[in-house]
């Protein structure tokens, strides 16, 4: 038996949930040969005893046909997620975790961010759902090379898709492509509801929410919906993307949303040839916003050719080249960013009690709004749009 012999072996084991290898993902960090005994050492990022099992029979099947007589397989694994403790109104109980992707206007690179944050998740052991609620312009099924492929419908609800070991529901699988949605905020609304309640997630660990930009209807409605557990906020260095975004860590503020922290979006280039990095729109300019809303930044995305052909060819970056630079950033975040959610939960979860509506049932709060008002608003609904809508 030769170092080669076993890695050949070991190339033949794929990461369960994956098209990928161990040893492609860089999982195999040593081997020991002794004659025909061999003993390896494998450092997965799923905590699921069943994934272990699966990587250590099929290893040591791999390697016994290779030739080894005796195979021992040592699987380093994360613990278990801790469960969720949030409180109050969850139409999606079945999901442990939301995580709101948010951005002060569009084009910062929100859904790109949303995609390989939801991957770097997966690749770390957690059962992740992706749900592309940005609903006028939804990139995500490109991405994940899903174009083209229509759901199943069992009953009255719809299967997500999967790819990259991830659940995957969009605006963009269901209706035609290139069509234009023309829809008032009610309609938007319910469409948020109806991709939490109507489709079948599974027993997720989390569900990161690509979220239209802004700070409107979809927002208020998600966390009216389900109690929010972390919201992240990307941009990019620019201060015209920095004045909109402070607007987005406002939003999570007023919404009792925990804030993750901002990721900031094409901070400087990698050339491809050289690899190296130069400030093109500046870098690092978003750190006075993160000190303002005692929040940090996350992540400092380059901007790099392979993000592109990536998204455009559905080969996310942080799969399809974990050892690139970008790769290992989306894969710190999404470390820093489960350290925060098990915080959270230590100490109690989240609850969005408190800006659930608080007009009558049956009363719209924009009929309220409508009402005439002759006194001031007291002044107790300071930092409230008045309607009683619930966005204290």
């Amino acid at each position: 038996m030769t170092e080669n012999i076993v890695k050949d072996a070991l190339s033949k084991v794929q990461y369960p949930g994956f098209t990928k290898d161990i040893v492609a993902f860089g999982f195999v960090k040593s081997i020991q040969i002794e004659g025909t005994r061999v003993n390896v050492d494998v450092e997965v990022t799923s905590s699921a005893p069943e994934v272990a099992q699966q990587i250590i029979d099929e290893a040591t099947t791999e390697l016994k046909m290779a030739g080894a007589s005796d195979v021992t397989v040592r699987i380093n694994a994360p613990k278990l997620p801790r469960e969720s403790s949030s409180k109050g109104k969850n139409i999606a109980p079945q999901v442990k975790n939301f995580i709101m992707v948010s951005s002060g206007k569009g084009g910062v690179g929100k859904s790109t961010t949303s995609v390989n944050l939801a991957i770097a998740l997966a690749l770390q052991g957690k059962k992740v759902g992706l749900l592309d609620a940005d609903i006028y312009g939804p990139n995500v099924p490109r991405m994940l090379g899903l174009e083209g492929i229509k759901p199943e419908i069992e009953g009255n609800k719809v299967m997500p898709l999967k790819a990259y070991g991830i659940e995957v529901m969009s605006m963009g699988s269901l209706m035609e492509e290139g069509q234009s949605l023309i829809w008032r905020g009610a309609m938007i609304m319910k469409a948020i509801e109806q991709f939490l309640r109507d489709i079948l997630w599974s027993e997720l660990d989390c569900l990161v929410i690509d979220m239209p930009p802004g700070t409107g209807d979809a927002q208020l409605t998600l966390a009216q919906s389900v109690p929010v557990t972390m919201g992240v906020t990307v941009t990019t260095p620019q201060m015209v993307s920095l004045d909109d975004s402070r607007r987005s860590l406002d939003m999570f503020k007023k919404l009792h949303i925990p804030i993750a922290g901002i990721v900031e979006n094409m901070s400087g280039f990698i050339a491809p040839d050289t690899g190296v990095e130069y400030d093109i729109f500046g870098k690092g300019t978003t750190e006075p916003m993160a000190k303002e809303f005692n929040t940090e930044i996350i992540a400092q995305i380059p901007i790099e050719p392979a993000i592109r052909t990536g998204g455009d060819e559905g080969k996310p970056i942080t799969f399809a080249k974990p050892d690139s630079e970008t790769a290992k950033r989306f894969m710190k975040a999404a470390e820093a960013i489960w350290m925060k959610i098990e915080k959270i939960n230590e100490e109690g979860g989240v609850d969005n009690q408190a800006i659930q509506p608080t007009t009558a049932p049956g009363v719209s709060a924009c009929s309220t709004a409508a009402a005439p008002k002759p006194q001031a608003a007291p002044e107790q609904n300071a930092g409230s749009c008045g309607t009683g809508c619930g966005c204290h």
